[in-house]
């Protein structure tokens, strides 16, 4: 395998080595050097649980082109005898029989077309649904490493480019390759030495063919890399739009913009150009050959040995037509095929992206928690050698509240997703009532847990389904109750249509303290047994913190809760504060004991009272 880099050559220069690094957007992602059959022995899986109706579909195709080849034998009959005959009614018979098959085909062209279309789309349903399950799955470490908008790209714009392969590529293509076999049964039975000078033209199909392969299906795997880099960085832009406004960078962007849209029209081009050479080969070779057929059988047809007569000249030249059809259109499928394959590379291999979080063999229902937390010698790492966490240990007991304070990349964020299993620790365990967290269903465990996150994120929708988002069974009068503990009701009632007031995605319509305050209503309406919150009031004014704080220490009772915050006012009336720095636990005491101490956290808390004086 090799990488190819931001630019349609393949080649790294020191220019695209710098922007990859900066912009993940701009990667390309590897390509397979290899073509790969399981590819489309995987893809066969799909289309199994579909044969019974697309034999039929297969059947009605071959019966009608099997009598479709009758046709040309037809007209030979009626060149060679009911002509010369005066027969009149023998060729209103062949007429007959002719206008029967067609009407035949169209009927059995119409059922292929229907069934076929949704036979694709079935299969199509099902791949994007595997795929996003797949997707629902996976860690927060992929998404992490990804733009999102490459992991998009692969769900929607890929999963699409297949609708034609399976809709009629496939039935085609079989179909086309018995047209061959009935039309090679013909051409011999009427003339043995026409059939070889029309096969002469397919040795030089092969060497085309041959030349193409590789090109063509490496074209089409760059022009999808290109693909995904556009559409991530579009993706990146959009999400970002405030801040590109915000900071005068619209020229900017333009230029990567173009510049990235520019590859893409490059890769597109040459990957096109390949496929564009495929018909006119076959197009050239067909007339060449046709040409041939012509020539040679109008002077063997003075010869009385020959067999040759215009009824068999005509016959023939229908067959050549029809022989180079079908051929024509497996150079079409071939060409799918190959753009399909790249597609489906992706496709499988973001399916086959290991699951690292998940339920170990034998994994149990968590029973109901208690709420006692034991972190034993958990040391943890997102990248291999550098440890964010170094074999921590703590104990916090049901019903209290252990409040974790440090500088920004200390670790606080991953304690708490270490504890929601978002994560695997390295070493060391999590338990939970002496249970191991890894020994139950992550299912089981997080439907216990209350995690409102740094990012307040808010879901297209009413605000009433994202107050409910995790649990959609909770009666309105329950939403309005959490809305009111954690302060939101007011601003809410405020609104136009008030709890059915419709939010854009991400809340844009919201304050960064209205979100947050949502998002509080929906980790606490889980009525979770453990409570994380992480940087939960960072962006709610003083004065509505003072009256959260009222109806939190309510709610806190009985729970065993995470708080993690800057403001330090916080988690005065926390059990316990730990001061967390350089992978380790510095601290750990009330409130008043670590500023007796005068350690880290002492020096802390007074840089912030110093500014609060200061203001």
């Amino acid at each position: 395998m090799k990488r190819l880099s931001a630019i349609s050559t393949g080649i790294l220069t020191k220019e695209s080595k710098g922007i990859m690094a900066r912009n993940k957007y701009d990667v390309d992602e590897i390509l397979e050097d290899k073509f790969d059959v399981n590819q489309l022995k995987r893809l066969a899986g799909y289309i199994k649980p579909h044969k019974k109706p697309m034999a039929g579909v297969l059947f009605l195709m071959l019966s009608s082109s099997a009598l479709g080849m009758l046709i040309p034998r037809f007209f030979m009959a009626v060149m060679d005898q009911c002509i010369p005959d005066g027969d009149m009614r023998g060729i209103l018979r062949y007429a007959g029989f002719t206008i029967l098959i067609a009407l035949y085909t169209a009927a059995s062209l119409r059922v292929k077309i229907t069934l076929m279309t949704k036979i694709g789309q079935d299969i199509i349903h099902q791949i994007r649904y595997d795929l996003f399950v797949h997707l629902q799955e996976l860690p927060f470490s992929y998404y992490d490493e990804r733009p999102h908008g490459k992991i998009q790209v692969r769900v929607v714009n890929y999963v699409n480019n297949l609708s034609d392969l399976l809709s009629n590529g496939i039935i085609n293509t079989v179909t086309d390759l018995c047209n061959l076999f009935f039309i090679m049964f013909f051409m011999l039975s009427i003339n043995v030495k026409l059939t070889l000078v029309c096969l002469c033209g397919l040795p030089v199909l092969t060497a085309v063919v041959i030349f193409l392969k590789r090109r063509q299906r490496r074209a089409w795997q760059i022009q999808s890399n290109k693909q995904s880099n556009l559409n991530a960085y579009i993706a990146e832009s959009i999400n970002g739009i405030r801040v590109t406004q915000s900071f005068v960078r619209e020229e900017e962007n333009q230029g990567i913009f173009n510049r990235l849209s520019g590859s893409y029209r490059e890769a597109w081009m040459r990957a096109v150009k390949f496929n564009f050479v495929m018909g006119p080969a076959v197009d050239i070779i067909s007339a060449v050959t046709t040409s041939f057929i012509y020539v040679l059988g109008i002077a063997w047809m003075s010869q009385a040995d020959s067999g040759i007569t215009v009824g068999v000249l005509i016959a023939f030249t229908a067959y050549i037509s029809r022989f180079w059809q079908p051929i024509n259109t497996l150079a079409s499928f071939y060409n799918s095929l190959l753009t399909a394959i790249s597609y489906l590379e992706r496709i499988f291999e973001t399916i086959d992206e290991p699951v690292l979080v998940k339920d170990k063999p034998g994994a149990y229902e968590m029973p109901l928690i208690n709420g006692e937390v034991e972190f034993k010698n958990v040391t943890f790492s997102y990248e291999d050698g550098i440890e964010i966490l170094k074999k921590i240990n703590f104990i916090v007991h049901k019903g209290q509240t252990a409040a974790i304070v440090g500088p920004t990349g200390a670790g606080k964020t991953t304690i708490v997703n270490l504890l929601s299993r978002f994560y695997n620790v390295d070493s060391g365990e999590i338990l939970i009532d002496g249970i191991n967290i890894e020994d139950v269903t992550i299912r089981s465990l997080r439907r216990q847990m209350g995690v409102m996150m740094q990012d307040s994120f808010i879901f297209s929708g009413t605000i009433m389904d994202n107050i409910r988002y995790g649990n959609d069974e909770v009666p309105d009068e329950q939403v309005i109750e959490a809305a009111k503990t954690v302060c939101a009701h007011d601003f809410i009632m405020e609104m136009e249509d008030g709890y059915y007031t419709q939010v854009n995605e991400r809340g844009s319509r919201l304050s960064a303290g209205q979100r947050q305050l949502i998002s509080f209503a929906r980790a606490l309406l889980s009525d979770p047994r453990i409570l994380i919150l992480d940087e939960a009031t960072s962006s709610i004014d003083t004065e509505t913190e003072i009256l959260l704080q009222q109806g939190l220490n309510k709610l806190l009772e009985g729970r065993t809760s995470f708080i993690i915050a800057h403001r330090l006012s916080t988690i005065k009336n926390a059990d316990f504060i730990m001061y967390v720095d350089q992978g380790g636990i510095r601290e750990i005491g009330s409130h008043e004991e670590l500023l007796a101490n005068k350690g880290e956290y002492y020096k802390l808390y007074m840089s912030q009272y110093d500014f609060l004086m200061e203001k």
